[in-house]
């Protein structure tokens, strides 16, 4: 016999728009993220749409991708981006020197802007500042956004491409603490500064993303030497990688209480968007309102090494992390307006593992999916009622000892709620992470509302280390039915354990 639950929506509770970005992918020149993951050549045997595998494109298009980060990842702040325009066969063959071989550049900003073209993403390029500079910075804008009669205009209009492209979002560099310079806060800032100037000036739509840091101290730091420039600001973007092979165990082989350590330590996650969250919001209070994008973020496993070209299976246990994060980015949608996932094919946990002609789809591109209908919406506040799972132990404080804080339980239900812009539509996303319980789930309306019937879907699979691969694509999929019975002002239906599930649910009254 399961226990009950309850899920009580506050209908007159709302936290914020839920910005389509959040559910942004992040593609870089990795192992074989993009050759021959996304590229394989209008040559190939492989079916593609003029070299782009086609396969990925449909994935991408079919979760709706709104936004699509490129070139990197520490890639960018080696890359110039000329080397990837004009005819292919002349285009020089670089070295890679953050993961590696060679760099052939035959993806360059024109086939990246084909991809987002025909997956209806929108382009969000990363600058080189690490190796680069303003005026190289402001050449690759004019090549992108400027209709005029003009150098790099002209140099894309003989490319095949005579309309601009209004490319909106520019990252200035990428984890320019590491990979990307070893600068400190104050150094980087006056980077930002120069970049951002140039690049605002030139073309005043565009958005611009600094980089931030899974450091206060860096933040604070960097937002300090800015605070007489915060207009030039318009996101700081955050890293986080769940990495850690002694606590969360391998990609496909981990014991009961290693997945629970995963689960667990989302709430590490949610302390660095509340710490950013602050710093902007201290710096910037009456001025501007500063987002937050999270615009690398995953599981990183042990088999994920530069040698294996980042390359790592994709559990059951992935995609119930990636909805909880997900149904994370949903309640701080205040603030949280981009998210990227590190990375989406062949790399760390993707959406999609090819093999040759071969493509599948692994339990993360599900959970994508299904989420697709709070895209839009506006984020509502939830009480949640279910068992704790997990207490908080002395190993978690070690683990993560330079966050002098309380941690909390882990409840078995992980929920998130949205409602549509014209109140006729509510989406719940619920987490069952208990990985023995089946929960009887009583989803109750605050106010004067009644449902009126709706669907159901779910992502599960026998056992939470199940996965895709070539011979049993299938393994983790998503199964809908209807919901017909959530009448009224409360129903109830059943969570099963380790399973992911999506309610849409009409509203009257």
């Amino acid at each position: 016999m399961s226990r009950t639950c309850n899920i009580t929506v506050k209908l007159d509770e709302q936290i914020g728009v839920i910005n389509p970005h959040i559910f942004g992918h992040f593609i870089e020149h990795l192992g074989r993220c993009i050759y021959p993951g996304i590229w394989v050549g209008e040559d190939s045997k492989i079916p593609n749409c003029n070299g782009l595998r086609k396969n990925v494109v449909h994935a991408f298009k079919s979760i709706g991708a709104p936004i699509i980060r490129w070139p990197g990842g520490c890639f960018a702040d080696a890359y110039h981006w000329e080397d990837g325009v004009g005819p292919r066969e002349q285009r020089p063959r670089r070295l890679n020197i953050w993961w590696g071989g060679e760099e052939p550049n035959e993806f360059g900003t024109d086939e990246f802007m084909m991809l987002c073209r025909l997956t209806g993403a929108e382009p969000y390029i990363c600058v080189n500042v690490g190796s680069g500079s303003p005026s190289e910075a402001l050449a690759w804008l004019e090549y992108c956004n400027y209709a005029g009669n003009t150098k790099y205009a002209n140099l894309r209009s003989k490319n095949g491409h005579p309309e601009p492209y209004g490319v909106k979002y520019w990252g200035i560099g990428n984890e320019n603490w590491g990979c990307g310079g070893s600068f400190d806060p104050v150094y980087y800032a006056w980077e930002y500064r120069r970049f951002a100037t140039y690049l605002k000036q030139a073309d005043r739509s565009i958005k611009l993303i600094a980089c931030g840091h899974t450091s206060r101290d860096w933040n604070y730091r960097f937002m300090e030497a800015l605070r007489d420039h915060i207009h030039l600001v318009d996101y700081l973007s955050i890293h986080y990688y769940f990495g850690n092979a002694q606590r969360y165990g391998n990609d496909v082989e981990f014991s009961d209480e290693q997945y629970l350590n995963l689960l667990f330590d989302v709430q590490h996650l949610e302390y660095q968007i509340q710490q950013a969250a602050f710093i902007v919001d201290f710096f910037s209070e009456g001025r501007k309102d500063i987002g937050i994008a999270v615009d690398e973020w995953g599981v990183w496993h042990p088999q994920a090494t530069v040698e294996s070209g980042l390359y790592q299976q994709n559990t059951l246990r992935d995609a119930i992390l990636a909805a909880s994060v997900l149904n994370l980015f949903i309640r701080f949608s205040r603030k949280v307006w981009m998210a990227n996932i590190a990375q989406a094919v062949n790399v760390l946990q993707s959406i999609c593992l090819t093999k040759g002609e071969k493509t599948i789809l692994t339990p993360t591109y599900h959970i994508f999916n299904i989420y697709q209908p709070h895209m839009g919406n506006i984020a509502l506040k939830a009480d949640v009622e279910s068992p704790i799972i997990r207490e908080p132990t002395e190993k978690d404080y070690v683990a993560r000892q330079r966050f002098q804080r309380r941690l909390k339980s882990l409840k078995a239900l992980d929920v998130a709620v949205s409602i549509s812009r014209d109140e006729s539509n509510l989406v719940i996303t619920v987490v069952n992470q208990s990985l023995d319980e089946d929960l009887d789930v009583k989803v109750t309306l605050s106010g004067n509302r009644e449902f009126q019937g709706g669907s159901f879907a779910i992502v599960n699979a026998v056992d939470v280390r199940a996965y895709n691969d070539f011979d049993f694509p299938d393994n983790v999929r998503v199964r809908e039915e209807s919901l017909e019975a959530a009448r009224g002002k409360e129903f109830t239906f059943r969570s099963e354990r380790h399973s992911v599930s999506r309610l849409s649910l009409k509203l009257g009254g």
